[in-house]
């Protein structure tokens, strides 16, 4: 493809607070958080770079890591490198910032004196992600005259040659180039070399796509690896972004359209056996076939990438969305990354119960992009621009803005999803007029809002900003009230019987460890009757069936579901009761 032509760059509608001002406050998700950052701290470094120091020939302590990484650790570093920098810029945590340097340094040592670092453009566009997150994110010094050097290499080493994906092929030759022009680009952004640019131009993927140019119904779209197709969009956002042009915004609408309308679970999750899917039923009929239903870690990565890009440069709410939804359904609902690189690797949605269980391989791409995600909890939840805060997700915790007379900041406190409130106060130094918005999510009805106790917005637009403009105090307390009811969500067109229940942005998966009957599901009439609000754990559901059995067998939300431990999300209404006896 010849080099794209230069144009005015497009301009950011919203911002992400970029790693910085955010702060997680004390739920589930700032746990998770702390775990994989305390996992991650505790993985020996020399462990790390063995298989790099034994390739060049220098004393190599410690032992390779194993499973996927058992030669050297390139399924991980660069995405380690990325995580660790973006932990720092989000919490000043300068022992994360430590490993990162001290791990970059001993790396260096290790390429030779050409920029040759021995990897393929698989690692590779993983460390260009790495060296330029350090530079931009951790103040590495290093990082920047590292990734010069090696980007002289790899532009004289990889070759010209792109082998697209096939339905016999997993993720075309070589794997995943399509992702490549994405970090690139933002290499190109720090150097400004134009050789860089022309290097990533080289890396587009027109023909698929240009599937998407026209319309959110393509032909002969499907049949191509799911996770890497859906992040190969975020290198599409960044073509956008440098030209302008709006060919590309278009692509990236409808190919999110595409995905949301024929591709997704009710979880956000999508890609059954890692493939988009013909539109033909075939995602239904999947979940009676194997447990690998949905790249979760690397796939929640992708969607968090693309729905940011989106909402940034659009400034709509609705691709907030599928970021919810992966939020608490996918990274949210992982098993977390423990002891040896046990990680979380497919989620299981099968219609005849599934199970949380570890990839049997240690350290698969999945070990990457984990970090990536947890670190991405800090640029998820707020946006900004000159006159206006936005609330994306609704999650504990705090955020400092520079509002238009100085700093502001918003605490939110929360039990969403469970509860349907979420509290925000704000604290300034002086009187300031701004606007807050919230995001509308697209199922919700009857949102309302208070400031001080006195309502101002009620039942806004689904799918939108609910917007309130006034002069802002200190000390001002405002309430959202998201109403949250169960619903039934089909799992695609052609099987509008085979459903998951759902509660606000959470899909709820009924135990299947209890020796008892397994019921048939109601009428969606009758589905608030049948599912009873537990005492004592809000989110979750006892089941009261209509002949007055008393079931003991509950309804929760799919994050609360730990290691091997039965459940099923998807249910035939047509199915009768299952007996146990």
């Amino acid at each position: 493809m010849p080099p794209l032509a230069a144009g005015p760059a497009a301009r950011e509608v919203v911002e992400p607070f970029d790693y910085r001002g955010v702060r997680l406050l004390e739920s589930r998700w700032s746990a998770q958080f702390r775990e994989a950052r305390d996992y991650y701290l505790s993985v020996p470094d020399d462990d790390i770079l063995h298989g790099y120091r034994k390739a060049a020939g220098l004393p190599a302590p410690g032992a390779p890591l194993g499973g996927w990484c058992r030669h050297n650790s390139d399924t991980v570093f660069g995405q380690w490198l990325s995580g660790m920098a973006r932990i720092y810029r989000a919490t000043g945590d300068e022992a994360m910032r430590d490993k990162a340097s001290r791990l970059l340094a001993e790396w260096a040592k290790t390429i030779g004196p050409d920029g040759d670092c021995r990897m393929g453009l698989y690692a590779y566009d993983k460390v260009v992600c790495g060296l330029v997150d350090l530079h931009s994110y951790a103040d590495e010094p290093s990082a920047l005259p590292l990734l010069k050097r090696t980007l002289e290499w790899s532009m004289r080493t990889f070759s010209k040659e792109r082998t697209p994906e096939t339905p016999e092929s997993t993720s075309g030759k070589p794997g995943e180039w399509y992702t490549f022009a994405e970090n690139l680009y933002r290499a190109y952004e720090l150097i400004g070399d134009e050789r860089v640019k022309e290097f990533a131009d080289s890396y587009l993927h027109p023909g698929y796509w240009n599937k998407f140019a026209r319309s959110p119904e393509p032909e002969n779209a499907h049949h191509v690896h799911a996770y890497s197709h859906v992040n190969t969009f975020s290198s599409v956002a960044m073509v956008y972004k440098m030209t302008g042009d709006t060919t590309y915004l278009d692509i990236m609408r409808n190919f999110h359209d595409y995905m949301q309308a024929t591709q997704c679970y009710a979880t956000g999750g999508f890609g059954p056996m890692e493939r988009i899917v013909p539109p033909d039923g075939t995602l239904g009929r999947s979940l009676e076939a194997r447990n690998a239903s949905f790249e979760t870690v690397c796939g929640s990565w992708a969607v968090f990438k693309l729905g940011r890009y989106l909402t940034s440069f659009t400034g709509e709410s609705r691709y907030g969305d599928w970021i919810e939804k992966l939020f608490y359904n996918g990274i949210g609902a992982s098993l977390p990354i423990t002891a040896g690189g046990k990680t979380f690797y497919y989620s299981d949605y099968r219609v005849a119960g599934g199970l949380k269980v570890y990839k049997v391989s240690r350290y698969p791409c999945c070990a990457g992009t984990y970090i990536q995600c947890v670190a991405d909890y800090h640029n998820l939840i707020y946006y900004r621009a000159p006159f206006s805060l936005y609330i994306n997700l609704y999650v504990p915790s705090e955020v400092r803005w520079q509002g238009p007379s100085g700093e502001v900041t918003l605490t939110q406190a929360t039990n969403y999803p469970e509860e349907e409130t979420s509290a925000l106060s704000l604290t300034m130094q002086q009187p300031s007029r701004f606007s807050l918005k919230f995001r509308v999510p697209g199922w919700a009805e009857n949102i309302s809002a208070t400031v001080n106790g006195a309502e101002v917005v009620s039942a806004p637009k689904s799918g939108a900003w609910a917007e309130i403009d006034r002069v802002w105090q200190s000390g001002d307390k405002i309430e959202i009230r998201i109403p949250m009811k169960p619903r039934m969500e089909p799992v695609d067109s052609r099987h509008p019987r085979r459903v998951a229940i759902v509660r606000g942005p959470v899909t709820l998966a009924m135990d299947d460890w209890v020796f008892e009957e397994i019921p048939q599901l109601p009428a969606l009439a009758d589905l608030e009757r049948w599912l009873v609000p537990d005492r004592d754990q809000p989110g979750v559901f006892g089941i009261a069936p209509r002949d007055g059995r008393q079931l003991q067998a509950k309804f929760r939300p799919f994050y609360m579901f730990g290691e091997v431990t039965p459940y099923r999300i998807y249910h035939d209404l047509d199915a009768p009761p299952i007996p146990v006896w």
